[in-house]
């Protein structure tokens, strides 16, 4: 059976908020790969001679461009996607700064800074942060999503059960992504493509870089999934990967029990064990951890348990 072509998606196809009602740029069955050309978070008005200035003078209308949305043949309301990340092409330019008014501790850092990063799109070389200390890279998409039910338009800003911008660093490629899907099509948007980022993105920036993003897209009927769930081989060095669950909310303490009780639900279903016995396992096995704790008024839980704790090393 011959595969169907990679199509491409340009960058001039974006959109800077999740609506229902937004006209798909094409549609593509369950099984097709596609890539998406995704501009910065800042929508490239930071360049490679930006100074400082230039951060305060960014119209924030135009922060966190998606390409897209991209309309799943068949996708239904109470289906869910399986989105695995092919590859991220780095641009070889980054920024990371620090946005008055934005981040964990705005209120002790209220001028704005910028960092630029000209670095090796190959990873054959870390990306230097001055003489200071030397970065990996560890490209991944920060912005992934589906359409939200509600109608009317919603910021890019927030996180929320359908995804979005969830800034969490695992998903690159060797990732499979689930996310719910709440209406006809899915209309499925990507963006905020990021060279490196830590847990929790504290100074509400991480490497911002333009990418080109691909990704295979399948169908799942009927997974009444509640949030954004995925599979990685990137997380745990040695675990053999993880599979994680998430929980998105304006509040830690709800969306970290989100993030647990996601996973007891998801280990009752696919392993075969009481909700007391998976209680028990997330405990001595499972990390939780903040990844994104910036993008208010939600934040991004996630809760990963690693594959070689089974017998058999299933995907789980």
């Amino acid at each position: 059976m011959t595969s169907s072509p990679i199509r491409t998606i340009h960058s001039d196809h974006v959109h800077f908020g999740w609506d229902r009602s937004e006209p798909p740029v094409t549609t593509i069955a369950p099984g097709d790969t596609v890539t998406l050309a995704c501009r910065d978070a800042g929508d490239g008005q930071l360049g490679p001679g930006s100074t400082d200035a230039d951060v305060s003078a960014m119209d924030a209308a135009r922060v966190n461009p998606v390409t897209g949305p991209l309309l799943i043949d068949g996708a239904k309301p109470g289906d869910a996607l399986a989105i695995r990340i092919v590859d991220l092409s780095p641009s070889g330019f980054g920024w990371t700064a620090l946005i008055p008014g934005f981040g964990l501790l705005a209120e002790q850092f209220p001028d704005p800074r910028l960092h630029l990063w000209r670095y090796d799109a190959s990873g054959g070389s870390p990306l230097a942060f001055g003489d200071i200390a030397e970065i990996p890279l560890c490209p991944f998409v920060g912005t992934i999503g589906t359409a939200p039910a509600e109608p009317g338009r919603h910021s890019v800003i927030p996180p929320r059960n359908v995804g979005g911008n969830m800034d969490i660093r695992d998903l690159g490629p060797g990732t499979t992504l689930f996310l719910p899907v709440e209406v006809a099509g899915a209309l499925l948007s990507a963006g905020d493509t990021h060279a490196a980022q830590g847990d929790g993105e504290v100074c509400g920036t991480a490497i911002e870089s333009a990418m080109d993003l691909t990704l295979q897209v399948d169908l799942v009927k009927d997974a009444r999934l509640v949030f954004p769930r995925y599979e990685t081989t990137r997380a745990r060095p040695g675990s053999g990967g993880v599979v994680a669950t998430t929980g998105i909310g304006p509040e830690l303490m709800p969306a970290s029990r989100d993030a647990v009780s996601g996973m007891i639900d998801h280990l009752t279903r696919t392993r075969s064990v009481s909700a007391e016995a998976a209680y028990m396992l997330c405990s001595v096995a499972g990390d939780l951890r903040i990844s994104q704790i910036v993008d208010a008024p939600n934040w991004t839980v996630s809760f990963a348990i690693p594959k070689t704790i089974f017998a058999d090393r299933a995907s789980i």
